[in-house]
């Protein structure tokens, strides 16, 4: 038996601003709680959508007559074309002419619906940002304007409402949202500045924004994130896929550019030389697509699904459903491992010259491309030794990096992904070892200098990327050495296993990352222990597996 959720939808003033034949044939389809819109286009005939279908409401056209009852009994159509109907949450749309004239009207049923953000309401009330997206009509805006109502009780949540629609026509909100404030914009292209008045202004703790599709928007979003305010937003994309390929849009999940790496780190990726990588931490803590009304998709670590996406591997996301019965199942997605970029020959291991001695120099540091140095006051370099031995108990020490020309927002997300004990120092004296980047290493700057004099180890990357950062940080704590070249093996067939997992649950294929021909033959194995088929592509180095149902 599918549970009944209390509904406020106003539906009756609409009816009475429709032509009275509307109004008849949407009253006899006795449809109202399906009912999604109404459309009238001139010298057509009407048109009731509902979810799954929609109908035809009469034989009779369209006419000026029809649309002109309409527009007379509703409020003044805005600068975007949208009109609404004082205290309801209706919203209607025009379509004019070259010369102005209205010739079409889209009439889209408002309504608030209580209880349907119990689905997500661990992620509201977490304190995190969310960024929901879905098809049009799907209910983006009925859960903003409940996650409005239900922080507004403990919470100051301002509601930046560009078309009137999360709080509804007229200077009073609807009830729907509360205790929530609600400002309104003049004119769509003033959405930003909107944004950030409420900020500045308001003192809010939570901001409630709908429909974020221009890029001064998606900054706005990204200014008030970085002030402490929680955000709650929607918009234009049903994926994470469709907002990455999104020029305007990309920065709110971190965006992705184009990286070009030597032709040796090339080699040991077993990538081509330019690659993709995310830009900067994300506006959005957490993703939700809602696929449909009672099934969504949780991405909750942004920056771990964005990382995941451009390095090719598998997407798996948590599953939200409700059932008939009202009950919410949640379907996790186990453990995605860290799919190693090396092969097992490709451990760390000290740089040797021709003759086989170990230059004394450095370690070297193989995603960094580059190296750590330890100078001795007498001005001979000595071998370094990894800072972050584990203490009597095995726990890592923490260790003291001054980032100098590196990005500490990188560094930050590069130490959380690989869970080490590193602490950003803001000044050199208190630091344990140096991070900076190749350029600013050979202009020998002072910084430079003052961490040789002090015989501190020095770091040095050849870009500011994340993934770099992760490799240095793993030389520096020891953790990229034998152990993790024994553990390569195991890496990999959890990888492959969580992809053989994903086709089994109904994806499509999965292509695995490069590798080497005898890792191939473990993944092709594996594929075919779980009765599933298994091919080879592309040339090497960058050929691959793609493992998918027969």
């Amino acid at each position: 038996m599918t549970e009944q959720r209390p509904i406020t939808d106003d539906l009756q003033a609409l009816l009475d601003v429709l032509p009275a034949h509307i109004t008849e044939a949407v009253i006899a389809a006795n449809n109202f709680d399906n009912l999604l819109e109404i459309v009238l286009d001139l010298g057509r005939i009407p048109v009731a959508r509902f979810v799954g279908g929609e109908t035809k409401l009469s034989d009779q056209e369209i006419t000026h007559e029809d649309i002109q009852t309409v527009v007379a009994h509703i409020g003044d159509f805005d600068a975007d074309n949208r009109a609404g109907m004082e205290r309801t949450l209706h919203r209607i749309s025009a379509i004019r002419n070259r010369r102005g004239h209205i010739v079409g009207l889209t009439c889209r049923v408002g309504r608030a619906v209580y209880g349907t953000l119990d689905i997500i309401q661990d992620l509201v009330e977490s304190g995190q940002s969310l960024l929901i997206l879905g098809k049009p009509g799907i209910g983006k805006t009925t859960m903003l304007r409940e996650a409005a109502r239900i922080l507004a009780e403990t919470k100051r949540v301002i509601i930046v409402d560009t078309s009137n629609e999360i709080g509804g026509d007229g200077d009073v909100p609807h009830p729907a949202v509360g205790k929530a404030r609600r400002m309104q914009v003049a004119t769509p292209s003033l959405q930003h500045e909107v944004m950030i008045e409420a900020v500045e202004n308001h003192n809010p703790e939570v901001i409630v924004i709908d429909e974020i599709g221009r890029e001064l928007e998606a900054e706005a979003a990204r200014t008030i994130a970085e002030r402490g305010v929680q955000l709650i937003g929607t918009a234009h994309g049903r994926t994470l896929e469709n907002l990455l390929l999104n020029p305007t849009l990309s920065d709110l999940v971190g965006g992705i550019e184009s990286v070009t790496l030597s032709d040796e780190e090339a080699r040991r990726r077993g990538t081509q030389k330019t690659v993709l990588e995310r830009r900067s931490p994300p506006t959005f803590d957490v993703l939700i697509e809602i696929q449909e009304r009672n099934l969504l998709v949780v991405h909750p670590d942004v920056a771990a699904a964005v990382d995941t996406l451009v390095r090719g591997l598998p997407l798996l996301p948590e599953i939200r459903s409700r059932d008939e019965d009202g009950k919410i199942q949640v379907r996790k997605p186990p453990p995605q491992p860290h799919f190693p970029q090396r092969t097992p020959q490709q451990g760390l291991r000290r740089s040797s010259s021709a003759n086989g001695a170990v230059n004394p120099p450095y370690l070297t540091a193989h995603s960094a491309g580059g190296s750590a140095r330890q100078t001795q006051q007498t001005g001979e370099e000595a071998e370094f030794q990894p800072l972050g031995q584990p203490d009597s108990s095995g726990r890592q020490k923490a260790i003291r990096i001054y980032p100098y020309g590196v990005a500490r927002n990188r560094l930050l997300q590069a130490t959380k992904r690989l869970g080490v004990p590193a602490v950003i120092a803001r000044d050199l004296e208190t630091a344990e070892s140096l991070m900076t980047l190749r350029t600013y290493y050979r202009a020998r700057q002072q910084p430079i200098l003052d961490a040789e004099e002090r015989g501190l180890p020095i770091y040095v990357l050849r870009a500011n990327t994340v993934s770099q950062m992760e490799q240095a940080l793993l030389d520096m704590f020891n953790l990229a050495g034998e152990a993790a070249a024994s553990e390569f093996t195991e890496d990999i067939s959890n990888a492959t296993q969580t992809a053989i997992q994903s086709v089994l649950n109904g994806q499509r294929f999965v292509d695995l990352p490069p590798a080497p021909s005898t890792i191939r033959r473990l993944q092709h194995e594996m594929a075919r222990q779980a009765d599933l088929v298994s091919h080879s592509y592309g040339k090497d180095p960058n050929r691959r597996v793609r493992i998918y149902r027969d």
